[in-house]
């Protein structure tokens, strides 16, 4: 739920958007709204954070945090890793840098194209799939891992389909790792300034934050989960959840990222990294 920013005036215009709204979406509506939304953002997106992310590195969050040091996915030398979400695919090119054989997938033609120039700028090869985390193409069994840092799971109507196919193409023992915006930063507006410390919705509410044209279809759709919805729809896909990791932020960082910045995560989190692995 980050779309208040002047970095979005171009996907805004060319959308036609008119403002934000509250309202039930469905799953239909949100995966138009977004492939709209994504290949219209992705070349200022890219311009904007690209030289943050990097052309082959894993950064997990605003928070800094990298898989490098963390290794929340272990030692992925000659494993099968899906990234999900994959945006211009820095993390899965970094994993095949790690020795993993990596695939990458994402909703968005626009993103995929500047995931294409890069591996072409970078040497890494990284095959490149386009689909919906809903329904993924691959087999039964495919991946020995799976990751995802902000990318698919805040963007679907039911995160349970999405869970119930990563935990369908990974191997018994296989993890699940992926990052999403804190459920905790629902109840504030998108301020990364002092506006941004006052409480404006509940926390139970789970109508999806959007934007809309005029005509009142959607241009942009962010869902909200609570912590325990996440944990649920884990649990009801056969996943373990081993860690939750809830970013601190970093002493003398002052990069502001969006709603990021020192001013709030000093006070709360701004990022919920789940660590789960398929059981079996």
């Amino acid at each position: 739920m980050d779309s208040d920013n002047d970095r979005y005036a171009g996907a805004q215009t060319t959308l036609g958007t008119v403002g934000p709204a509250r309202r039930r979406v469905g799953a239909h509506e949100s995966v138009a709204a977004n492939i709209a939304w994504w290949d219209a953002d992705a070349d200022d997106y890219l311009a904007d954070h690209g030289p943050t992310l990097g052309d082959a590195d894993f950064l997990w969050c605003p928070e800094g945090l990298r898989e490098r040091d963390l290794e929340l996915l272990g030692d992925v030398t000659d494993r099968d890793v899906l990234e999900i979400g994959c945006g211009s695919a820095p993390c899965a090119r970094w994993l095949v840098t790690q020795g993993a054989r990596a695939v990458a997938l994402d909703l968005s033609a626009g993103m995929l194209r500047h995931a294409a120039r890069l591996n072409d700028v970078t040497g890494i090869t990284v095959p490149l799939i386009r689909a919906n985390a809903e329904y993924l193409p691959f087999a039964d069994g495919r991946f020995d891992s799976a990751c995802s840092a902000f990318g698919a799971v805040p963007f679907v109507a039911d995160v349970r389909p999405v869970f119930a196919e990563v935990a369908r193409v990974l191997r018994p023992g296989g993890r699940w790792v992926f990052a999403v915006t804190h459920p905790i930063r629902w109840i504030f507006p998108d301020d990364p300034g002092a506006d941004g410390l006052t409480v404006i919705t509940s926390y139970f509410d789970r109508t999806p934050y959007l934007e809309v044209d005029a005509d009142g279809r959607a241009t942009y759709v962010e869902h909200h989960r609570t912590m325990g919805d996440y944990v649920r729809a884990l649990r009801g896909a056969g996943f373990l959840l081993d860690d939750l990791i809830e970013p601190e932020w970093p002493e003398g960082y002052t990069r502001e990222w969006g709603q990021w910045s020192p001013l709030r995560g000093e006070l709360f989190p701004g990022t919920a990294i789940f660590c789960c692995r398929r059981a079996g």
